[in-house]
């Protein structure tokens, strides 16, 4: 089945653009104008993937990401922000209420599309694999669960996986370029600052029980996963 997005915008020309670029990528789409919208169509059938505008009338891009991540039901959905907000500040803030990658205007379809791809590929973990546990850290492909000492976690996708990848690779230094690389993809371009929100993310998932102490900074070389 071809995965399904779900594109809130505001303005009609570039929505209309998302929809006929990702229909001719083979997706089926979904559109809304506004937040209210986009939450109706949210409960009738959750989409895998929400390409999100900030400035909407009404309720914000921003707050309704917040809303999305904080629903059980919706909480490991892929968000990718679309906005004219390009400084640093305004990514950081995006990052921070659970976007899983951020795209500015004017931007290109095919690297939108691409980053989707990526992002849509990474979204579901291999159902194959066996269960991973480490000082407490319990982390389930195949059900996309994480938990601490028993009790369940809530992480977005993109923290999933770069738990999932750092829980695959204890004890070895890993720099923000592998990451990249094995957690978003290489052929899509993140930049290094990102991974550093989304570590701070991570951590602050996993402080409930302590376990933000497995992941370890180095200096110079990049994040180490402590197995202990």
């Amino acid at each position: 089945m071809n995965a399904r997005i779900l594109i809130v915008e505001d303005e009609p020309a570039i929505r209309e653009l998302l929809a006929v670029n990702l229909k001719h990528a083979g997706y089926a789409v979904v559109q809304a104008a506004t937040a209210e919208e986009a939450r109706e169509r949210v409960a009738a059938t959750p989409p895998d993937l929400v390409v999100l505008d900030w400035m909407l009338p009404g309720q914000s891009g921003i707050d309704f990401a917040k809303q999305l991540r904080a629903d059980p039901r919706t909480s490991a959905l892929p968000i990718v922000m679309l906005t004219a907000r390009a400084q640093e500040g305004d990514k950081l803030q995006g990052f921070d209420v659970g976007a899983d990658d951020y795209v500015t205007k004017p931007f290109s379809p095919r690297e939108l599309l691409a980053r989707l791809r990526a992002l849509l590929r990474r979204s579901v973990p291999e159902a194959s694999e066996d269960p991973l546990e480490v000082a407490g850290l319990r982390l389930e492909p195949a059900t996309f669960r994480v938990f601490a000492d028993g009790v369940a976690l809530e992480l977005s996708p993109t923290e999933f996986r770069l738990l999932h990848f750092f829980m695959k690779n204890p004890d070895r230094v890993l720099s923000r370029a592998r990451l990249i690389d094995n957690v978003w993809g290489d052929n899509v371009y993140i930049e290094e600052r990102t991974v550093d929100v989304h570590i701070r993310r991570l951590r602050l998932a996993l402080s409930p029980g302590g376990h933000d102490r497995l992941v370890e900074t180095v200096r110079g070389g990049g994040y180490r996963f402590l197995p202990r």
